[in-house]
């Protein structure tokens, strides 16, 4: 096992605790081990061989939310996500990957038995699942394997995006040309994002490429550690997307999931850069430059805040926004789903919507999932206090996170994607 150099890392931090107030499992786990702090000192203590890859290391590191407050008030803006990501790749080598994980990530890369297996789900999901009167997702009848009785889960489409639409969306005026880029939960549980988006763009007179061949971004994978898995539909997608933007001349690839696009700008060329594969570090900050966030596009590139104030139908529902981590910290988006908006809503700002909703990832929905539990409350808490109608991200990790904390709180709030709103708004 060849270690990375965590060393570069731990020597830099500096302990001064910035990061301590702002830690997702520290809030809920106030230890220094399972802090940003804590998690750099025994990383560094692992690669000087101090610190044995055992089963309690292997729990602390799987606790990171990875949520990335700590690298936005570093002092020294250390990667301690990335690390933490690099530190995970080690784990799976030495442990392996859980069953289900290996099974999830295979059908990723297989779209087509993907799209069978998500099907027969469909057809057989009230066998153990029941519809959220609130059409917020799927409720657990009984207790099942990593899932508790009564657990809200995400809703199941009875054709995923992808195969729902043609390949090419034509425009009259062919003056701007996209592609989509869906994300696996809008594709195959929450189509209605993508439906919202495909809108969107038929307003604006905006042609779209929809291109059918896309896989996973790797994320799920990434944050697990997984590798290969990674490695394989990372290459591919990065194929897909030079053929989009030579051939096909896109204007820009829209990505409406904060998780996805931050693995596409961010995350794709640091897996390459530490895999030492440089010419594919190359190609991934090459296509990287076409890669948007779906609002962040619409709001820059278009006439769409315009025509929203102009034509728009004003609705009378209040909506609170929460900023995904991968949006507004990653990326630094969180300014544009806002005006777009508040055109046609009532915006009103919970106490802290920066603050982590508490997904965390594969193993925190699954074997932690009592730490996502914990993260949750205090965000399902914020939200009540709005007494808004609609909570939104442009993530659907979030989504799944928020939903389910929600429910469990009791608290009547739904959630939309923005897309989602914004298309409603649209005149008819």
């Amino acid at each position: 096992m060849s270690i990375f150099n965590f060393s570069e890392t731990s020597d830099a931090c500096i302990k001064c605790g910035k990061c301590i107030p702002v830690c997702t499992i520290h809030q809920v786990n106030p230890d220094e081990t399972t802090s940003p702090r804590g998690f750099i000192d025994l990383l560094g203590a692992y690669q000087q061989g101090h610190l044995p890859l055992d089963k309690e290391a292997k729990a602390i590191f799987e606790s990171c939310f990875l949520c990335t407050n700590c690298v936005d008030v570093c002092p020294n803006s250390l990667p301690t996500d990335m690390v933490i990501e690099e530190v995970r790749a080690d784990l799976a080598e030495k442990y392996g990957i859980a069953w289900f994980k290996r099974i999830a990530f295979w059908l990723l890369e297989h779209r087509a038995v993907m799209d069978l297996v998500m099907k027969f789900g469909f057809m057989f999901k009230t066998c153990a699942l029941k519809e959220d009167p609130k059409g917020r997702g799927l409720i657990a009848r009984f207790r099942m394997p990593l899932v508790k009785k009564g657990r809200l889960l995400p809703s199941m489409a009875k054709k995923s995006f992808l195969n729902s639409y043609p390949e090419r969306i034509e425009s009259t005026q062919k003056k701007q040309k996209v592609a989509i880029f869906i994300g696996c939960l809008a594709n195959y549980n929450y189509t209605s994002i993508g439906d919202a988006l495909v809108k969107i763009l038929r307003y604006l007179d905006i042609e779209a490429v929809i291109p059918k061949t896309q896989q996973c971004c790797g994320a799920p994978a990434y944050f697990t550690g997984a590798q290969a898995s990674v490695e394989r539909m990372t290459k591919k997608n990065i194929v897909l997307f030079e053929a989009l933007i030579e051939k096909e001349q896109v204007d820009a690839i829209l990505i409406p999931e904060a998780t996805c696009s931050a693995m596409v700008v961010h995350d794709w060329a640091i897996f390459f850069k530490n895999r030492k594969q440089p010419e594919w570090e190359a190609r991934a900050k090459a296509v990287a430059q076409k890669v948007y966030m779906a609002t962040e596009w619409l709001y820059s590139a278009t006439d769409l805040h315009d025509r929203l104030a102009k034509e728009g139908k004003k609705i009378e529902a209040t909506v609170t926004y929460h900023d995904p981590c991968h949006a507004r910290k990653v990326q630094g988006i969180w300014q544009e789903p806002r005006k777009l908006l508040q055109e046609n809503y009532h915006l009103t700002e919970m106490s802290d919507p920066n603050r982590c909703c508490g997904f965390g990832g594969v193993t925190m929905q699954t074997e932690k999932f009592h730490l996502a539990e914990a993260a949750g409350k205090p965000k399902a808490a914020m939200i009540r206090d709005t007494g808004a109608t609609y909570v939104s991200a442009e993530c659907s990790a979030c989504r799944v996170q928020l939903s389910e904390t929600m429910h469990s709180a009791g608290v009547e709030t739904i959630f939309k994607n923005p897309l989602e709103l914004i298309a409603e708004a649209i005149p008819e």
